[in-house]
């Protein structure tokens, strides 16, 4: 069995402690190295934490890998730069950074409706960063595109969005209704649909939030 050393960005996120899970849980995954801009609560032999500064970042370990699951809302950032600091600048940052310590393979917690020329400057920021990764030359590239994710924001001490609290009531009387695409989508099915297509995609993949549904 291949044995893969990851690089991870933003674990401490609704999809990242996900990927963190099960990269852990992942016999063929022998070290995993965590970047935020704080150290992950966890404690595991695999896991070495790294808290770094994305607008600098030092050299990084060799690695195989590269998941990039850093995100904000512009809510919580602040201001349109700030947010794009963190969902384009900063993942954009550990993307370079890891191809230059040897990274192969990128799995990209991206959204629903990235796309670069969208009005909307959030899907518009996600599809900026979603093309300049597949400029760049990776074996692999695999985008995850999810609908409305839903988690525990709580036991990752965020506050709980209103949104999320009525997208999962409608999904219980209406789910049947809505198009898979639309429905919203826990936090782990994201993550195991990554887990599960990096090591084996070739060339660029896109997982639309439909078909990453359990």
């Amino acid at each position: 069995m291949h044995e893969r050393t990851i690089l991870i960005a933003g674990a401490t996120g609704l999809v990242g402690r996900e990927l963190l899970a099960g990269l852990l849980a992942d016999p063929s995954v022998t070290a995993v190295h965590s970047l935020g801009r704080r150290a992950p609560t966890l404690q595991h032999a695999k896991l070495t934490g790294h808290v770094v500064d994305f607008a600098a970042l030092p050299a990084l370990p060799r690695a195989d890998e590269v998941y990039l699951a850093l995100g904000t809302t512009i809510k919580d950032a602040g201001s349109q730069a700030a947010f794009r600091a963190v969902d384009f600048d900063a993942n954009l940052a550990v993307a370079k950074a890891a191809l230059a310590a040897g990274a192969q393979r990128v799995g990209l917690v991206s959204a629903m409706g990235a796309d670069a020329n969208s009005r909307i400057f959030y899907s518009r920021v996600k599809g900026e960063l979603e093309d300049a990764l597949a400029r760049m030359p990776f074996e692999v590239l695999v985008i995850a595109r999810p609908s409305m994710l839903l988690g525990n924001r709580q036991a990752l001490g965020q506050r709980v969005r209103s949104g999320e609290v009525w997208a999962t009531r409608v999904q219980k009387v209406l789910g049947w209704l809505i198009p898979a695409n639309y429905q919203p989508i826990e936090a782990a099915a994201v993550a195991r649909a990554l887990l599960q297509a990096v090591p084996s995609a070739q060339g660029k993949t896109v997982l639309m939030s439909g078909a990453m549904q359990p």
